[in-house]
Parts: C-alpha cells; structure tokens; sequence
C-alpha cells in the first residue's frame, strides 16, 4: 500500500543500538535524535551536506534498526524527493518486502530489497534517516515513511527536500550510469595516485570532485588538507609524491577518525579544524588566525601558516 499523505503522529521510543560492538548500546529519541547517536545526527544542521562519514553512521544506524522486517506501509508525503520513480511504483517494490542489506558508496547509501532491487538513499543538505514506534507524533520534515509489521517506522527525514530516493537495479550500475568515481575508503594509494595524474584543478576542487573520489565534501575535504598541511588552492599536478601520499592517507585518517566519533565535532581529537570553522577562530596547532576563501564555490578554511600556498 503506497500513501501520499502526511503520516500520522508517531513518536520515537528508546531502541538498543550497538555499531560494530563498540561502545554501549545507544537510544534513541526525537526531537533529541539519538542520544550518543543523535549527536552525530544533530551534526548534520551544523555541516553543509552529509558527506562520507555521515553516511556510514546512516548505514550502521539502518542494519542495526531496519533490516529483516516485513514491510507492511509505503507513505510519500513528499513526493519531490523521488527521481525517475512515482510513489505508486516504489510503493508496490517495497509492499510486502524486507530490506536485507546495506552498501554505502560516496555520499550514496544503497539498500536491497529482499532479492529484487535496491533502494537508493541520497541525504542532499540535511537528510538522515529515523526510526521509531507509531505513538503520537511523526518527525517533522518525514519525506517518505515504511512501515513495518512489527509496529515500527523508518523515515527518510529532510528538512529541505533537497535529497533523492529511487529503485536501481544493483549499485554497480547506478555507480557507473552516474560516472561516480571510487569510494574514498576503497581507493588503495596507486588508484589515488594514477587519479591524480595531469589533474590541473585546485585540489579542493578534486577532492570534492564526485567523479574524481566519491566522499567527501566541503567539511572533510578541508580537514583532510588541514592534516596534509596542504593549501587547498594548490593545484593537483603540482603536488609532489610525496605531498599526495601523505594526503592519502590523512583523507583516509580523517574519515575513519569521524566514523569513529560519529560526525560530532565535540568527539574529534583537539587538533582538527573541524570544531574551528567559524569567523575569527585560530589553528589549533599554531594559533595563526585561519582564513577562508571560496574555492569551488564552497567556503574553505586554512591555516596560512601550517599549509603554505607555494606551489
């Protein structure tokens, strides 16, 4: 059963979480989100757009809530979302179906639909996804609802409609069809090296570059040239062997270190950028007063000390 309209109140109730046997178990509620988990949610309204990081916590939060459960609803109050899909369509691909397992690539996240196809999740500005017990009161902003037998819901959740939803046939070719290039944590530092051959964009442009490194963003992109002690507006083919692999593996260091503290700035270790991205902030490590400029459109934040721009 496909719905259009907006759900009915429903309200979130306490749910063990456990991502990879780390840590306690986390619960969860709304309008706070998700305890230890809704602080990495939370973080989200204060980062332009969901990036790499954020969304492995969205596919750890979906299989440790989601999967194996039979869904009974479909409901699309917003049907904006929906690319190259009617909600009627997608409504009939998930009736009666279950979701049954994840696969993250980039910013994307892909869910398979009991042996038939998958489910494609982007978050666009602001997007994450919610589950919780039909009580009293829906999330505000809900943009598509499952229901599922067991009395529970998972809602795609974005508050400016700006993500996507849609059916591909596997993620192989949704990967291909959209030219998306290798995931950020799947790139081995030959593949990242050979990528960055003859490229005479700045390198905070081709970092951000989905075609290029699938992942990152504005926030990570520069956090990963913070590290490198890299100026974001140096250009790619200047780099030297040695600069673009100590880039490789602080980009690499930098999105596992965020998985870690689950998106929220306050659990970054106290020499990362992130947490000093505002007006009149200082280098953790110098003090130097950081600047910012608008590269590839995007604000970007330095250290003119610590990442010099001479190319």
């Amino acid at each position: 059963m496909t719905d259009t309209r907006r759900p009915k109140a429903a309200l979130c109730v306490p749910i063990a979480l456990t991502f990879g046997g780390q840590g306690p178990p986390y619960g969860c509620g709304f309008p706070c989100l998700m305890s230890r988990i809704g602080r990495a949610l939370r973080a989200v309204y204060n980062v332009p757009m969901p990036e790499l990081p954020d969304v492995e916590i969205f596919k750890r939060y979906v299989d440790a809530t989601s999967l194996h459960q039979p869904i009974r609803r479909v409901s699309i109050p917003a049907p904006a979302v929906l690319k190259g899909i009617s909600a009627q369509r997608l409504g009939a691909a998930l009736h009666g179906r279950a979701l049954q397992r994840t696969r993250r690539h980039g910013k994307y996240l892909f869910v398979a639909i009991d042996g038939h196809a998958w489910l494609m999740l982007h978050f666009g500005m602001t997007g994450h996804p919610e589950y919780f017990k039909k009580t009293r009161e829906a999330p505000r902003f809900t943009c598509a609802l499952l229901t599922f037998n067991n009395g529970y819901h998972l809602a795609y959740v974005a508050p400016r409609k700006l993500g996507r939803i849609s059916l591909t046939e596997d993620p192989d070719t949704f990967i291909a069809d959209h030219r998306l290039g290798p995931d950020a944590l799947a790139l081995d530092l030959r593949a990242f090296r050979r990528h960055a051959a003859g490229r005479r964009a700045t390198v905070k442009a081709w970092l951000m570059d989905q075609g290029a490194i699938a992942g990152l963003g504005n926030i990570y992109a520069d956090e990963s040239l913070y590290q490198a002690g890299i100026h974001p507006q140096r250009h790619v083919h200047r780099l030297s062997r040695v600069e673009l692999t100590r880039l490789y593996r602080k980009m690499r260091e930098v999105l596992r270190t965020a998985i870690r503290a689950r998106v929220d700035p306050g659990r970054m270790p106290r020499g990362y950028l992130l947490p000093h991205r505002h007006r009149h902030a200082r280098c953790p490590h110098c003090r130097a007063a950081l600047r910012h400029a608008t590269i590839a459109g995007r604000t970007a934040y330095f250290c003119p000390r610590c990442q010099p721009a001479g190319e």
